[in-house]
């Protein structure tokens, strides 16, 4: 798996969770509750197995993040690419 792959899980969860609280706080619509959950619900999960099968990602701490409800996905990518800005610029 790359982090390509966790950039689009990372964005998926992210827009449906924003469809999904603009739903509740406008108009309530059950249908659009119906259909975003699950694909939230996914995409939380797909998260968490990207993480996983990203070479590394226990080390740097990524996975423990991943699992944090809301911004896992966010955290994880911001966790795995931290430790390029630690380099040495050359």
């Amino acid at each position: 798996m790359s982090v390509r792959a966790l950039r689009i899980a990372a964005a998926v969860e992210t827009l449906s969770l924003a469809i999904l609280l603009t739903n509740l706080a406008t108009v309530h619509e059950p249908a659009v509750a119906s259909l975003v959950g699950p694909v939230h619900g996914a995409a939380y999960l797909a998260v968490i197995a990207i993480t996983v099968l990203i070479p590394g990602s226990a080390a740097t701490g990524a996975r423990r993040r991943a699992v944090v409800p809301v911004i896992g996905g966010l955290l994880a990518l911001w966790r795995l690419r931290a430790p390029a800005l630690d380099k040495p610029v050359s």
